[in-house]
């Protein structure tokens, strides 16, 4: 394993659990449940258990069985939705570890901010609310590493489910889908104010 790998997860999660601790509003019903799944998932995340030839981290499980509890609260409508969405991103997950074994060359950046460059952009695409983005994205990157590492134990390539390198892409693109939301709501602030800026320039004229 890479020294650096998982570096970025654990600071991205701890600023995440000191954020929804300690600066969230206590009112949010989300807040209890996300400083609890966040600081599990941490202390998890060097534990693994193997299910025949394939090595599986818990922090991995619980982050799918979540996102999968997430879900299922929805409508049944949404949870057919949500659960295409994420096939969606679980086929674009193993297309990307499979182009970059077979065609390493075409990968020019950091492969886990590839990755998440591209699953932030999907999910944008495929949900409308931070919630579901989220969601999705998890549960559609932790399919695609069950699926990868299927496909590469056909190939006898060993591959950790859910480790240090998935972490590292599930918060970085957690990290970038929380930036666009704030953008998203920044722009239209600023578009309310240029509104009642317009309305109020009218009434006075």
């Amino acid at each position: 394993m890479n020294r650096l790998e998982g570096a970025m997860f654990y600071w991205i999660f701890w600023i995440f659990w000191v954020y929804v601790t300690f600066m969230m509003e206590k009112s949010n019903q989300y807040r209890l449940k996300l400083a609890a799944i966040i600081l599990i998932v941490i202390i998890l995340s060097n534990s693994h258990l193997f299910l025949g030839r394939f090595e599986i981290t818990w922090s991995g499980i619980l982050l799918l069985l979540f996102s999968y509890f997430f879900i299922a609260n929805e409508k049944f409508t949404a949870i057919i939705y949500y659960s295409i969405c994420a096939l969606i991103i679980s086929i674009a997950y193993v297309s990307f570890h499979l182009f970059e074994i077979f065609d390493p060359i075409w990968v020019i950046l950091k492969k886990e901010w590839l990755i998440s460059i591209g699953m932030c952009f999907l999910t944008i695409i495929l949900q409308k609310k931070l919630h579901g983005r989220i969601v999705i994205a998890v549960s559609g990157t932790m399919q695609g590493e069950f699926l990868t590492a299927f496909v590469l134990n056909k190939l006898h390539i060993p591959y950790s489910v859910g480790g240090f390198a998935y972490l590292d892409v599930c918060s970085l693109t957690s990290v970038l889908l929380v930036c666009w939301s704030l953008l998203e709501n920044l722009g239209a602030f600023l578009q309310n104010q240029l509104q009642l800026y317009e309305k109020a320039k009218q009434k006075s004229s």
